[in-house]
């Protein structure tokens, strides 16, 4: 199966067995996955980020692993390490959680820049380089990882060249008291993750990867991509704007979006829906702007209302 569109309807239905309310959130997810990128999100504790990620690789049949970060967390505890086997006298590679499908990072900001850093060769190349031997991942791979944007005591902020390696940062946020109220009643006898089953393959979503790629963007809304862009390098408030990966970041969600609503070809609309989790976190704030409250997410905001969305005459 090569069809986003079914792909994300089945996957969509299956999630919200387990996840309440979050539609737009799981299609940032599968956008993610469609694109080979990963997703930060940053949100309190306890509002199912751990939830989501696990009823994403059951759903689609993939292998999930979890790494819970912590100071004493080391890089060979996330890509494994060689250890002698006296048997055979010879040394053998153990792989990590990172040799999965879908990789949790729980917390990542409480690890330490040198473990945090073990993950970016897997996040950009979907490969590890232990001990000089290059092990390739097995796609279809993708890290969410999660940070608590409450509780800053003993953590290492991820720096904004780490920041930019994932292809969006969004949030959760708490359910409506209706969702909430729903989510009590799933849960009252078991948790319904336990019921979950799989209802794609992960060699759909393989197939569905290199269908995305694709999708017809048009020359009027590559331009208009390029704008946003742009602007952000221009704009007074920010220190630093998006950089060529956010271009691509940018481009590639957008024909997610496009894929996963049943078209093959961008609209404008792909873009401004996919432009704050793409952006927002790559844009850094001069101080005298943090301290005005300015925020990156109002600057992209202001950025989609007054640039000029072009007009598809032949879109079909």
């Amino acid at each position: 199966m090569a069809d986003p569109n079914e792909l994300a309807k089945r996957v969509v239905a299956n999630v919200e067995q387990v996840i309440v309310g979050k539609r737009p959130q799981i299609l940032l997810s599968l956008a993610a996955w469609l694109c080979e990128g990963h997703v930060l999100l940053e949100d309190v504790p306890g509002v199912a980020k751990t939830m989501l990620a696990r009823a994403l690789a059951t759903s689609v049949g993939c292998q999930f692993k979890r790494v819970q970060c912590t100071p004493d967390l080391l890089p060979t505890d996330v890509t494994g390490a060689s250890i002698f086997n006296q048997k055979t006298s010879e040394f053998e590679f153990r792989p990590g959680p990172v040799f999965s499908q879908i990789l949790l990072a729980d917390e990542i900001n409480r690890t330490t820049p040198r473990t945090q850093a073990s993950l970016l060769e897997a996040m950009a190349e979907s490969r590890v380089t232990v001990d000089g031997i290059t092990h390739t991942l097995r796609p279809p791979f993708l890290v969410i990882a999660t940070q608590n944007p409450v509780d800053h005591e003993g953590t290492f902020p991820l720096p904004e060249a780490q920041l930019d390696r994932f292809l969006m940062k969004f949030s959760l946020g708490y359910p409506a008291f209706d969702e909430e109220l729903r989510m009590l009643e799933m849960l009252e006898k078991e948790h319904p993750l336990n019921r979950l089953q799989p209802v794609v393959q992960a060699a759909d979503l393989v197939a569905c990867q290199q269908a995305v790629r694709t999708v017809h963007v048009d020359v009027k809304v590559r331009q208009y991509i390029m704008q946003l862009v742009h602007e952000t390098r221009e704009h007074d408030d920010l220190a630093l704007g998006a950089s060529p990966r956010a271009s691509i970041a940018l481009f590639r969600a957008s024909q997610a979006m496009a894929a996963l609503r049943g078209r093959n070809f961008v609209q404008p609309d792909d873009v401004k829906r996919i432009a704050q989790p793409v952006l927002a976190h790559r844009l850094i704030l001069k101080p005298e702007s943090r301290l005005r409250r300015v925020t990156a997410q109002q600057i992209v905001d202001e950025m989609l209302a007054e640039i000029a969305v072009p007009t598809l005459e032949n879109a079909t």
